[in-house]
């Protein structure tokens, strides 16, 4: 099978750990027979420095004309002050909007071999922690009609929140096929009780429902959620939820698994090409020292294979060769503990590739 992908390495760390995870692909490509195509894409910060603007036309077309883009990670203080219409966050907006990219991936997975790294209690850590949550991305409140204006003699803010059933259809049909591929157990998390956007929320994903009668759907109040990831996370395997909801939730569950270093992300839209990459910065303060953790970014590139190019075989290899790689004792900075081995960037990436 024959793919092209875009890859932006981005800003700080972006470079190395999108390095390692190309070679991890490329040792798949090798063992399975493929062909993985790159073609670099300048956006972020390094954007802004060469071409004056955070994400150049030629950027744009090649993410637009490609199987799917890998990302590593974009901005930095260097750049705080520029010019809000270029920031290098403005690049990642832009292209998923242009891209259609509507429905956020995020793994809450903990690696047993990680599990003292974990905040929560022990017993809690024991029973397992893995699910995923499918957050939509384009929509609702931060999306919406906003506005400050002077009213009686003091300001008054607004933002809207809207969604349309088709929104909601869409981001549906993602969870459940996710769920499809997974345990087949389904949560949809609203404010159903206060909000009308949550009770056509809950309505329309009903109705998505009787489309996949293998997957068990269950409704879950967004406050009582995140209560219930802390105390009982097991119960949990794929969650959807709308944007504000999903942000929020999301960056909690990252928070459970001990280290934001191996946490994956994808982006989705319609058909199967994506954009994928790590939920951490771009950590300018480690860039050039090899102590950035490729974990994630490599996994990103596990989930591209997985949820883009149909190749579960391939991806699982990769995660394999990760809990190998755990197994064996080796940590990089961000994960490092006494009595474990700890590597560099590329020397993570090395242990990998040998293990697939």
């Amino acid at each position: 099978m024959k793919k092209t992908i875009t890859v932006i390495k981005g800003d700080g760390i972006g470079p190395e750990i999108v390095k390692e995870a190309m070679r991890v692909m490329d040792r798949v490509a090798e063992k399975f027979g493929h062909t993985f195509t790159y073609q670099e894409a300048a956006a972020g910060g390094c954007a802004i420095d060469q071409y004056g603007t955070s994400l150049p036309a030629e950027s744009l077309e090649k993410c637009l004309n490609c199987d799917s883009v890998l990302l590593g990670a974009v901005g930095g203080p260097k750049w705080d002050n520029v010019d809000p219409a270029i920031r290098p966050e403005k690049a990642l907006l832009t292209i998923r909007k242009e891209m259609g990219l509507y429905a956020n991936l995020r793994p809450a997975k903990l690696f047993p071999q990680l599990a003292s790294a974990s905040p929560l209690k022990q017993s809690i850590v024991d029973e397992g922690i893995d699910f995923l949550v499918v957050r939509e991305l384009i929509g609702g409140v931060y999306f919406g009609k906003r506005e400050t204006k002077e009213v009686d003699g003091e300001l008054k803010a607004t933002d809207e929140m809207s969604y349309s059933e088709h929104e909601i259809e869409r981001i549906a049909r993602v969870a459940f096929n996710t769920a499809m591929k997974r345990g087949k157990k389904l949560i949809s998390v609203d404010k159903a009780n206060v909000l009308d956007t949550s009770r056509l929320w809950r309505k329309t994903v009903e109705r998505i429902a009787s489309e996949y009668p293998q997957v068990e759907l269950s409704h879950m109040l967004v406050d009582n959620t995140a209560m219930q990831i802390v105390k009982r996370p097991s119960q949990f395997d794929v969650v959807v939820t709308e944007n504000m909801f999903g942000d929020i939730l999301s960056d909690e569950a990252s928070m459970i698994t001990g280290s934001i270093g191996m946490i994956p992300s994808s982006s989705l839209g319609e058909g199967t090409r994506g954009m994928y990459e790590p939920i951490h910065g771009s950590a300018p303060d480690i860039a050039g020292t090899g102590a950035a953790n490729p974990v994630g970014t490599i996994l990103s590139a596990a989930m591209m294979m997985k949820y883009s190019f149909d190749m579960d075989a391939e991806s699982d290899a990769v995660e394999a060769a990760v809990n190998k790689v755990l197994d064996q004792g080796y940590r990089t900075a961000d994960i490092y503990t006494e009595g474990t081995k700890q590597v560099t960037c590329s020397q993570m990436g090395d242990l990998i590739v040998e293990n697939i």
